[in-house]
Formats: structure tokens, sequence, C-alpha cells
């Protein structure tokens, strides 16, 4: 067996780098398209064009339709400057913090951050989940998904000063259900709030159930 030279391991993370640049291209050309078409109005055949890339790749890189949706819901979570998963980077902003008060703020802070970014991409999986089973089953795992995430926020925010003692799932319920994306496109969206009293309400809720008075 040769070695495994210094040549090899930078030709390596070349094809990692190219393989990771083409992975965001299609990611990206199926969010503009899931947005302009809606979920069933999109092919992989449209994603493949958009992208630049054949339908194999598409296929190779990431999987059917289905996955590519939830790569799109996963880059718009966490924005285009993170490679990083939701959970860790909210892990990292929250220690910093160190009351109840402070990891409200945090909260509140991220859902007026992601919530525009997400929202139309929440109602695309909404829309196909009542037509497509796949998408339906996405759709649930995301929702549970969501909800373990608030678990994890809850045990962070237990013994905090001025945290109310509450059980953990009633905590990671009231994260849930205020942060709701739907929650989120009727006050937005449709009573026509801006993002400042939006976020200000969230903390207001988060405030009112989970800190002592």
């Amino acid at each position: 067996m040769e070695p495994y030279t210094n040549e090899m391991a930078v030709v390596k993370s070349r094809r990692e780098r190219q393989m990771a640049a083409t992975r965001t291209s299609i990611v990206e050309a199926a969010g503009r398209l899931f947005s302009d078409r809606g979920y069933t109005g999109t092919t992989i055949e449209a994603i493949a064009d958009e992208a630049g890339v054949v339908v194999q790749t598409i296929y190779n890189s990431i999987g059917p339709k289905s996955a590519v949706l939830n790569a799109v819901l996963d880059l718009a979570a966490s924005g285009p400057e993170s490679p990083r998963s939701v959970p860790e980077f909210m892990r990292e902003r929250v220690e910093i913090t160190s009351t109840a008060a402070g990891m409200i703020g945090v909260l509140a802070d991220w859902f007026a951050e992601a919530m525009p970014r997400t929202a139309g991409v929440f109602r695309v999986v909404h829309e196909a989940a009542a037509i497509d089973r796949d998408i339906a089953d996405l759709e649930g795992r995301r929702e549970a998904q969501r909800f373990h995430n608030y678990a994890a926020a809850a045990s962070q925010l237990a013994g905090r000063p001025g945290a109310a003692t509450l059980p953990a799932e009633d905590v990671a319920a009231t994260i849930w259900s205020i942060g709701h994306p739907r929650t989120y496109r009727f006050l937005v969206e449709t009573q026509g709030w801006d993002l400042d009293r939006y976020r200000r309400w969230v903390a207001a809720c988060l405030t009112a159930v989970l800190t002592k008075h």
C-alpha cells in the first residue's frame, strides 16, 4: 500500500471543498425554485438546470427531492454564514449568559433572526406535507427535532437565577409553541407586525411563563 502523502491530502481536501461548494449551489438553487414554484412545481431536473449540474449529482450529493428540501431548511435555519448546526451555535450563545432573563433574550433574538429566513421554507414543507407522504414524514421529524432542541434549552435554563421551577417538558412546550413558524407567519405576514414587535412579544411571553415573579 502506498503511503498517504501531503499531496494526496491536498487533493482530497480540494475535492471535499468542491463537493461542498456543489452541494451548497444545489441547495441554494432548490431554495429559489421551491420559493417560486412550490414543492410539487419543482422537479429534480429543474433544480439540476438551475444549479448547473446533472441530475445524478443531486442524488449522489444529497438524495431525492424530499432530502433536498430538508437541506434547504437546514441552510435557511443556520444562515449562509454558519456551516454549523443550529444547536451547536445556539449552545455557544446561551453559554455566555448567566441568568434566565439573559437566556430568554438569546431565544427571542434567535427567533427574530431565523424566522425571516425559514418561514417561507416551513410554508413549503407544510403545504407539500398535505399531498406528499415523504414530506409529511419530514415535517413530523422536524417538529420533533425542534421540540428535542428546546428540551435541551430547558435543561440549560433550569437552575439559572430567575428561572421558574417547571418540568423540562413544559418549558420545551412553551418555547416550541411561542416560537413556532406558523405563529411567526400569522403575526408578521398576516397581521403585519414588524420584526421588533414580534421579538418583544416573544420575549414577553417567554418571560411571563419561564421566570419567577
